[in-house]
């Protein structure tokens, strides 16, 4: 059976304690707990195939090993030594987004400007501090905006993001919220706005992007750009100079999709951002450099190095801060750690020491490469070092799939270590290419774990940006960053499940692919991890390589790499099954991008350089410089760009040369990657085979082609024609050029699939045919050309022609094969004749191989079988001189015995006839002789006297014979080992350091036994020793005391050694004869069972002795037995109460039976005995007494109350029973033992009292809190009461008395129903039994049926008499009186229905606060201001003139009146703010709106502040919704005549709109005046409709653009044309017709002036070829323009004035100016070359004194 074991409750081993299983403080689920069985435990893989169906619906598992498995620690927790990293643990969450203020300032200034048309404030004060506006309004945001943050009430928890460390009031809560509505109110709706444009479809037109295009620019002219503080500086342009470059791919090209950042004005293409953008981003656009602030940036910063010890102390520090000293929950911990993730305690930094490299710093497992440490066996040892659930060994296991990976990758194939304390986190993230993690915890606290399932991984993606917007549009890859938490409670509120997991110590804890997994630390503990994959991990990846390249981000290693490394190992059924579908995705996608680049043009391809381990994954390939992806399969490069690669995707991002310039670079070709999904899957490739042969082969050439120059061509119909072409160039004579060509040309097909293997064959024929000519011709040139050069030339090799020559046919048609054959021939029957001399040496003479020699050295060709020929000739020679120095030598042992044994197999070799041979056989038979005497020897000792004659018969010789000097060593040092004895036996008994002479005795014995000659002095030297060691013992005897034994002992050996004479031993043997005489009183003590005195004064005798006598132990036993015995009676026969033990310690009467025993075995007599027997007579008579009572108590719980009724009597002989029990309690209490019996008397005693006091309930009416405590102290009594008649009786009273108490509760009834009750009755009403409780539960019956007559006549009223205050007052009943019923329910659920209702009217509507019915009072003025909308929209219409103020709606009779002087309508003084004595000139604010050439960033909203118009369609709504409710309301009524009349003004307004844009003449006032009543309308309506308001927008927009056109057709001040096109430009965007009359202004106003600039600038550059005369025309006809060219005017101005003595305009030649008059001269003109330091004119100097000045470098323009 698998142990897989269920979900189960995880218990803590730690002080710390433990988080339920099923929820913890934040109730949170937790994940499945697996206990394999020892032999699951073998392998963790397979393990993890049979639960994982159960465990990756969770997203995490934990895994208890079996008891066995327990890992030492493999690190040395002394010297262990790490770096760290603080965690600001309050930031994680509550934290703003880094946003750069000074960003924030330009794009809040730049609205203010454009669309308020007002500068900010320099200081904005908040508590005497100036406000950051950024944070404020970035937090506002995090929390939804200001209309969220006002209904939620959290401008408290936006104060302390503002303010973290002061204090937070509600004024300040409120000031705060002022100052947002004030200052960024508007510029919210603005961003929103923004937001919402950016989510729409993307334009078809790219005019809003802002472009780096490459313009042509007049040197000496600047362009104006933008630092980072927003100032305008001034950059030159260099001719030649990119416009821009981009910070991503460092690529100036491609600038129409360069997008510029607009505080830095730095350059990115839009593909090269992260992630890129496909829309045009609406305003202005900021990178994420500008609109991030490295100040307030967030991360874990790098901290100290800390050994393990002072972490711990660090670690204990932080803990107790926190919870003190005493132990803590895993709860406790868990719910402060997540208050300060939210911000709500404070600021909390904690170190945390993560990441560890375990190949830098050790891993906790052990390794073979780690010194083992000696506390740890061998076999443990390498049993964990081997094993796979070793972390360091899991990677690279059998089936993991990322065992082919080269590289050791820290933390996916090198495990990282994790040191931890209190609070140390790891966020919310998922695993590096969504990759499998294992986590062990090796020792400490626990670890709390969350995931989050992988397929609920994009669910809590979009929880994350929703909770924390600011951070993400600020940092968009957060989530990749690993530093932002969120409480699992937020992303579980909205959907997305968590399950939580507690890892103690041992335990494993598993991550799933695209598990989103975070957690935090309990404690100190130290852990593990490392990342791994199986086969099921393989779409995952996939998924994962994707994400990184959207994200441009560098992966760990090529996905696609691994996919054919794996592929190409050997694979099983289940490997095949994953990696068959994810393999065939890739090729299919690389199949369509190479497919694509083809038909764009690119045919250059060649393949990439092979890899130096094809079979494993590497990491050092190169990137695409745009996604950042490596490139394994396939790349795209270009010569204009050395070194660097782009993908097949971003191929036309690389450069702007075109496609044929491209390069495809490929690993595999589309064939080697079929074969390799065919070896994945034989069956599926041969089925999508047969269908492709069958019916797609066609489909495939037509998708397949490209367009030429006629019509289109397949690629297989090109490679048809290839193939022809190089069949015909194969047949003819070799031609370099057209092998060259060929083979280029096939470069387009050779990527390709398995239909191009016919090309890929000639292609490879050529090569090879090119290659063998190519070598063919250069080996025939050096062979001419050695011959010629006499030898001065390298020599060919006779391998390099036998190659060229051994095809079996010609490669290519070419004369060299020929003539390579001729010298082939030649330098054969050279070698033959060799090889015959080197075989049958002894037929020839030395002269005969020097000729020979000298053949193959003049011979152009290089033979092997001349270099073994002059190697025979030069060991001839050097043997020949070797044994002439040999035989010369004179001085003994002077020539090595090798160097003979070496000559002679050179001989032996050589067989050659020379005449040393015979000398050097007679030197080698003496050798031989020599060595056989000396192993002779050496195989058995002899004496010293025949060694000495052996070695002087060999002393002469010369030959070193290394038998020979081992024997001279011998003989050496057995004459050294002789006088070293005769030295240490001198005088040897006479010393008193007796060890030291067993010592040198001992070493003095070893070496003599292995001298290699036989000795005389051996026995001696043993003897010696053997008296040494019996002198040592005597002296120990001395020294300290022996047992009578060993004495006996050492004196019969110094006995034996003839010794015992001396003075020594004389000493130890009168110790002995004491002794002697202590045994003798002792063993008489000992059997007379003498007193305990005669025992003590023997103890004092024994410690004057030395010698240990046999019965001391026995003595010291029985004293120590009998006074252990007299301690444990001394609580039994004391008779001080003061120093009797509490009852809770009494000894126990057995104890006291158990002594009396022992009294009966102790060897010393005591008087206590007979004491301790009185004691024990007494306990057994109270033990009798206590059984009695228990026996009467066990007769009253017999008795049956509810049969018999409650007698009178019994209360009494209850209460007299507990008496005497209490009595019989004290008097065992007295005696001293403790009793089992006094428990059962206090039970018996308390049982009792309990049912005295339930009989006492039947008179007297109990709580329902006292009825619960009696029914708790019943569960807690013995269960051997409860089944007794008596208690059972009462507790079954209680529980009906209990229950009948709740129900008479009001607040109860919803938990009953009338059933319920009527059962509650019949069950006790027969008995006399509580009859006051009975008839309250019958009146409550009652209450509820008259209630429900109640109800049903309230339904069956019609819905207009359904009365809200009638519903109210029953609703209020049936809450007192009803119990459970439909009815009830009814009832709640219309009510709630009813105040939902009016709760949306109330967040729609939003009535003033303190009215008696806002809500009522609300609906009736917003009816009231849809009246006097529609009425202004009437006026209109019927031309009538309203007799009330504008803006209040009052009468104007006795008011002051103002009377505006554009619309004519009448306003009260005091409503407009203004000056009496203004009144003539006074202008309505509609008017002023209306008129307004610039109109505000608020737009058309109300123009009096704090109004805000309520959505046309949510009223609709909740009209449609009350349809719904059961009776009626007033509000209900009102709201039906709002929408009624809402419907009739937007009628109104969307006929009047559409009347206003389809106005395209001169006249404005026609446009103005309906606008502005439009105006009026809506701003006196309290509702607004999103369609007529857009439509109305419209309007306005075109209405300022005409004014705006009119200003510049009328203005004294000319408009510039770069003005007038940017206003066309406009009003295209808002599509005012091309008919407009303003439109057809100005476009003739641009064309005219457009049309002269150009003219002028061509002038400008012409160099004077027109006339001057002609010049100022065209100046006078650009000053009379309507239209500003000042520009342009100031080139012509320039081209009119005369330089040098040519007198000719500026013409951009060189020039020079004169130091004396500042006139300008050509150079050519002065004939001059370079520009001087200092010029003087011809006019100024007309006689120069030749070259004074030192010339300077030329000025290339003035």
């Amino acid at each position: 059976m698998m142990g897989r074991g269920r979900v189960r409750k995880i218990e803590g081993g730690s002080s710390s304690g433990s988080l339920s299983s099923g929820y913890g403080s934040l109730n949170v689920p937790s994940g499945p707990v697996f206990y394999p069985t020892e032999e699951e435990f073998k392998d963790p893989l397979e393990y993890l195939y049979k639960i994982r169906p159960e465990a990756e619906p969770f997203g995490i598992c934990k895994i208890v090993p079996p008891s066995s498995w327990k890992p030492p620690f493999a690190l040395d927790m002394e010297s262990f030594t790490f770096p760290t990293k603080s965690q600001a643990i309050h930031q994680l969450q509550a934290r703003c987004a880094p946003c750069d203020p000074k960003t924030f300032s330009l794009e809040y200034n730049r609205f203010l400007e454009e669309r308020c048309g007002k500068k900010a404030k320099k200081r904005i004060v908040f508590e005497e501090e100036d406000l950051d506006l950024c944070k404020l309004f970035n937090v506002v945001k995090r929390f939804g905006g200001y209309d969220n943050v006002a209904k939620m009430k959290k401008w408290g928890e936006v104060s302390r993001f503002v303010r973290p460390r002061g204090k937070i009031s509600e004024c300040s809560k409120h000031v705060l919220s002022l100052l947002y509505l004030e200052h960024l109110l508007d510029y919210e709706e603005y961003h929103c706005q923004l937001n919402q444009q950016k989510d729409k479809s993307c334009k078809s037109e790219t005019s809003g992007l802002k472009t780096c295009e490459l313009k042509v620019e007049v040197p000496s002219t600047k362009r104006r750009r933008k630092n980072k503080e927003g100032d305008r500086v001034d950059v030159r342009k260099m001719e030649g100079e990119l416009d821009q470059i981009c910070e991503q791919c460092r690529s100036g090209l491609h600038g129409e999709v360069m997008l510029l950042c607009d505080r830095c004005n730095r350059g990115w293409h839009t593909y090269c951002l992260s992630p890129p953008l496909k829309k045009i981003p609406p305003g202005n656009w900021y990178c994420l450099e500008c609109l991030n602030s490295e100040k307030d940036s967030f991360g874990f910063v790098p901290g100290k190095q800390f050994s393990l010890e002072a972490f711990r102390r660090l670690a204990d520090r932080v803990k107790k801060k926190w919870f003190g000293s005493t132990a803590v929950s895993c709860a406790q911990v868990e719910k402060k750690f997540w208050e300060i993730v939210e911000g709500s305690v404070g600021d909390v930094e904690v170190m945390y020491g993560s990441d560890l490299d375990t190949s830098e710093y050790g891993s906790g497992f052990p390794r073979q490469i780690d010194q083992r440490p000696p506390a740890v066996e061998v076999d443990a040892w390498n049993e964990y070092c081997t094993s796979p659930w070793n972390l360091n060994n899991l990677p690279r296991l059998q089936g993991s799939v990322l065992r082919k990976v080269d590289q050791n990758i820290a933390g996916v194939m090198v495990p990282w270590l994790y040191v931890g304390m209190t609070f140390s986190s790891f966020c919310w993230h998922f695993e590096d290419h969504c990759l499998y993690s294992m986590n062990y915890h090796h020792w400490g606290e626990p670890k709390c774990w969350y995931s989050v399932p992988g397929n609920e991984a994009r669910a809590f993606e979009e929880v994350m940006r929703r909770s924390l917007p600011d951070l993400f549009e600020a940092q968009p890859d957060l989530l990749f960053q690993l530093v932002t938490m969120l409480n699992p409670s937020v992303l579980r509120k909205k959907g997305v499940p968590v399950y939580s997991i507690v890892q103690e110590p041992g335990n494993f804890v598993i991550t799933f692919p695209r598990s989103y997994h975070g957690g935090f630390n309990l404690g100190l503990n130290c852990a593990e991890a490392v990342n791994f994959a199986t086969a099921d991990w393989l779409p995952h990846g996939g998924f994962g390589a994707d994400l990184y390249r959207l994200y441009h981000r560098v992966p760990v290693f090529s996905h696609e790499e691994l996919l054919c490394v794996v592929a190409k190992g050997e694979l099983d059924s289940r490997v095949s099954t994953y990696l068959k579908k994810e393999f065939l995705r890739v090729y299919n996608n690389e199949k369509t991008w190479r497919e694509q680049l083809w038909r764009n043009g690119i045919i250059k391809s060649s393949p990439m350089t092979p890899r130096m381990k094809p079979d494993y994954v590497c990491t050092d390939e190169e990137m695409c410089v745009i996604c950042q992806q490596l490139l394994y399969l396939s790349a795209v490069c270009c010569n204009c760009r050395p070194s660097t690669y782009v993908c097949l995707e971003h191929w036309e991002n690389l450069c702007e040369c075109k496609p044929s310039k491209l390069r495809l670079l490929y690993r595999h070709s589309l064939a080697e990657l079929a074969g390799l999904l065919h070896k994945v899957d034989k069956y599926y490739l041969v089925e999508a085979a047969d269908d492709s042969n069958n019916n797609n082969s066609s489909e495939k050439a037509v998708a397949l082609k490209k367009k030429v120059k006629g019509g289109h061509v397949t690629h297989i119909q090109l490679a048809e024609e290839w193939i022809v072409r190089s069949c015909k160039i194969l047949e003819r004579p070799y031609s370099r050029h057209a092998y060259a060509s060929a083979i280029e040309e096939a470069e387009q097909f050779l990527w390709a699939g398995p239909e191009m293997e016919l090309v890929r064959e000639i292609q490879n024929n050529l090569i090879q045919a090119q290659n063998w000519a190519k070598s063919a011709r250069d080996c025939l040139s050096k062979l001419i050309s050695w011959s010629s050069s006499c030898g001065d030339t390298e020599r060919v090799q006779m391998d390099h022609i036998n190659e060229l020559l051994s095809l079996c046919t010609e490669p290519c048609n070419d004369s060299s094969y020929n003539q390579l054959k001729e010298y082939e021939e030649k330098a054969r029957k050279l070698i033959q004749e060799i090889n015959s001399a080197l075989k049958s040496c002894s037929e020839f003479c030395v002269a005969d191989l020097e000729t020979l020699y000298s053949k193959a050295v003049g011979l152009p060709i290089h033979i092997k079988e001349s270099e073994q020929l002059k190697l025979k000739l030069s060991s001839v020679k050097v043997w020949v001189d070797n044994v002439r120095n040999c035989i010369s030598q004179k001085a003994p042992s002077s020539v090595e015995v090798d160097m003979v044994y070496k000559l002679e197999s050179e001989m032996l070799e050589l067989q050659l006839q020379l005449p040393e041979v015979g000398l050097f056989t007679d030197l080698i038979r003496q050798v031989k002789s020599c060595r056989s005497q000396c192993n002779e020897i050496l195989k058995d000792s002899i004496p010293l006297k025949e060694m000495k004659m052996f070695l002087s018969e060999w002393e002469d010789f010369i030959v070193n014979i290394p038998e020979l000097e081992l024997l001279r060593k011998y003989y050496s040092d057995t004459i050294s080992w002789i006088s070293h004895v005769n030295l240490v036996l001198m005088n040897i008994h006479e010393r008193e350091d007796q060890d030291n002479v067993v010592d040198e005795l001992t070493c003095i014995q070893k070496e003599g036994l292995l001298l290699q000659i036989q000795v005389d002095e051996l026995p001696r030297v043993e003897l010696e020793l053997n008296k040494a060691r019996c002198r040592v013992q005597a002296f120990k005897v001395l020294r300290c005391r022996m047992s009578m034994d060993f004495v006996q002992q050492l004196m019969s050996e110094a006995t034996t050694l003839q010794i015992e004479k001396e003075k020594l031993f004389v000493d130890i043997f009168q110790r002995h004869a004491a002794a002697m005489c202590w045994e003798e009183k002792a063993r008489h003590g000992l059997a007379t069972r003498a007193p305990l005195s005669d025992f003590d004064d023997l103890m004092r005798a024994s410690e004057d002795i030395c010698v240990v006598p046999p019965s001391l132990f026995d003595v010291e036993f029985a004293v120590s037995t009998a006074k252990e015995w007299l301690v444990k009676c001394k609580a039994f026969l004391t008779q001080d109460s003061s120093i009797l033990p509490a009852s809770e310690f009494s000894p126990q009467i057995d104890v006291l039976k158990g002594l009396v025993l022992e009294s009966e075995d102790l060897k010393v007599y005591v008087e206590e005995c007979a004491m301790l027997r009185e004691v024990l007579k007494k306990s057994v008579e109270w033990e009798q007494d206590a059984n009695y009572l228990l026996q009467n108590t066990e007769n009253l719980w017999n008795i049956d109350i509810i049969g018999e009724g409650i007698t009178s009597c019994l209360v009494p002989r209850l209460e007299h029973q507990v008496l005497l029990i209490e009595t019989a309690m004290q008097a065992g209490v007295s005696l001293g033992p403790q009793f089992s019996l006094i428990q059962k008397l206090q039970d018996a005693c308390s049982m009792l009292k309990w049912c005295i006091k339930a009989i006492s309930f039947s008179s007297n009416i109990p709580t329902c809190k006292e009825v619960e405590m009696m029914l708790d102290a019943a569960a807690s009594v013995p269960g051997i009461y409860k089944s007794r008649a008596l208690p059972s009786s009462l507790i079954n009273v209680l529980q009906w008395l209990k229950k009948s108490l709740e129900i008479l509760d009001p607040n109860n009834h919803r938990q009953f129903d009338v059933s319920s009750v009527e059962e509650q009755l019949d069950l006790f009403k027969l008995q006399r039994i509580c009859p006051f409780i009975i008839g309250r539960l019958q009146d409550a019956v009652q209450n509820h049926n008259l209630w429900l007559e109640q109800v049903h006549l309230f339904f069956a009223l019609s819905l207009e008499d359904r009365t809200w205050n009638l519903f109210l007052h029953l609703k209020e009943c049936g809450s007192i009186k009803a119990f459970n019923c439909v009815e009830l329910e009814k009832v709640l659920h219309e009510f709630e229905k009813v105040e939902k209702w009016k709760q949306r009217c109330t967040n729609i509507v939003k009535p003033p606060p303190k009215e008696e019915n806002p809500l009522l009072t609300a609906l009736t003025e917003l009816k009231y201001t849809l009246e006097r909308s529609f009425q202004v929209y009437s006026n209109l219409k019927n031309r009538q003139s309203r007799n009330l103020c504008t803006c209040c709606s009052t009468a104007i009779e006795d008011h002051d009146l103002l009377t505006c002087s554009t619309c004519k309508d009448d306003f009260h003084l005091h409503c407009t703010e203004t000056l009496l004595e203004d009144a003539a000139l006074f202008v309505c604010t509609y008017c002023n709106f209306v008129n307004s050439s610039k109109l505000p960033r608020s737009g058309f909203g109300s123009l009096r502040a704090g109004r805000k118009h309520i959505a046309l369609v949510e009223l609709i709504t909740l009209l449609s919704d009350a349809n719904d409710i059961c009776l009626w309301t007033e509000e209900r009524r009102i709201l039906h005549q709002i929408v009624e009349k809402a419907l009739e003004c937007n009628a109104s307004l969307m006929e009047l709109m559409n009347n206003t844009l389809a106005y395209l003449s001169k006249d404005l006032h026609v446009i103005s005046h309906k606008l502005c009543i439009a105006l009026k309308a809506i701003d006196i309506s309290g509702v607004r409709d999103d369609e007529g308001n857009r439509k109305f927008e419209l309007a306005l927009a075109r209405n300022s653009w005409k004014i705006r056109a009119k200003k510049y057709l009328q203005s004294a001040e000319k408009p510039t044309l770069q003005q007038i096109q940017n206003h066309l430009k406009k009003g295209l965007e808002m599509s005012i017709p091309s008919e407009d009359y303003f439109t057809q202004q100005l476009t003739e106003l641009r064309d005219m002036g457009k049309q002269w600039a150009e003219t002028a600038k061509k002038v400008s550059m012409d160099g004077g070829v027109l006339e001057l005369n002609r010049v100022f025309e065209l100046i006078s006809e650009g000053e009379c323009l309507p239209v500003s060219c000042l520009e342009e005017l100031q080139l012509l101005r320039d081209r009119s004035m005369l330089y040098c003595i040519c007198r000719r305009p500026y013409d951009q030649r060189a020039m020079i100016a004169c130091d004396e008059c500042d006139e300008w001269y050509h150079f050519d003109c002065v004939k001059i070359s370079s520009a001087p330091k200092i010029y003087i004119c011809p006019a100024c100097d007309p006689h120069p004194k030749g070259d004074m000045f030192a010339s300077a470098p030329t000025v290339p323009d003035r």
